[in-house]
């Protein structure tokens, strides 16, 4: 593995680690160390928006909607500011892919496709031995299995599946759904629809349930897209 890494390692990753690292010595009563980190930790962010151009501002729209459920299903602060962390560098793996991949990965013979499967993985391993990553780093190493078991890199299922890992799951899908020249009201029928139709095999269920409520209810509070910048 740790081969592997080296040798695949993009040129942003040594940028990103370094301040990962000053981020991981910060000595701040708890409060303010949290709000520090996620000022941080989005910086960090559009360092990983720099490299992977092609999907730029998807790791802070995931960040808003993983916000949004986790706080609809009551998760305690520190949860919810674990789950923040791993939205904002979920993709951080696909750094350490070789570069051809990280161009764009929609389109990708078999063999491609298996090797960016094992970004979940090497971005968890990048990101545990920072401390204040540590559950984080979890929930990034799970974020693409499925309910049903049939995901990666584990093939774990059902709630064997960290609760956080599959909150971001489906936030990670709910924001990279696309619907060309829609209405942004229509595209987030869409999307929705998209995950009712993936829950119990793709999604957690309950948590799919949870989502619409949430993302209807907030659309209909402020007249617009949920999608957005984490605070």
């Amino acid at each position: 593995m740790e081969q592997y890494i080296s040798e695949q390692i993009h040129p942003g990753i040594i940028t990103i680690q370094g301040m990962l690292q000053k981020i991981d010595r910060l000595r701040l009563p708890l409060a303010s160390r949290r709000d520090v980190e996620s000022i941080l930790v989005r910086q960090v962010g559009r360092e990983i928006d720099r490299a992977l151009p092609w999907q730029a501002g998807h790791g802070r729209r995931t960040a808003a909607i993983s916000l949004l459920v986790g706080q609809a299903i009551g998760l305690a602060p520190g949860e919810l500011h674990d789950l923040k962390l791993a939205a904002l560098l979920h993709d951080i793996g696909l750094l350490m892919l070789p570069h051809h991949l990280t161009i764009g990965v929609n389109r990708l013979d078999s063999e491609s496709y298996v090797t960016v499967q094992n970004h979940p993985r090497l971005g968890a391993t990048l990101l545990e031995p920072f401390f204040f990553l540590r559950e984080a780093s979890v929930l990034i190493a799970h974020h693409h299995e499925r309910w049903d078991g049939s995901g990666y890199p584990y093939g774990i299922r059902g709630r064997f599946i960290p609760l956080g890992a599959r909150i971001l799951a489906i936030a990670d899908a709910y924001d990279a759904i696309k619907v060309p020249d829609a209405d942004p009201a229509v595209r987030n029928l869409v999307a929705l629809r998209i995950l009712q139709v993936a829950s119990g095999t793709q999604f957690d269920p309950e948590l799919v349930a949870v989502t619409v409520k949430a993302v209807l209810h907030q659309d209909r509070q402020e007249g617009q897209p949920v999608w957005g910048e984490a605070e």
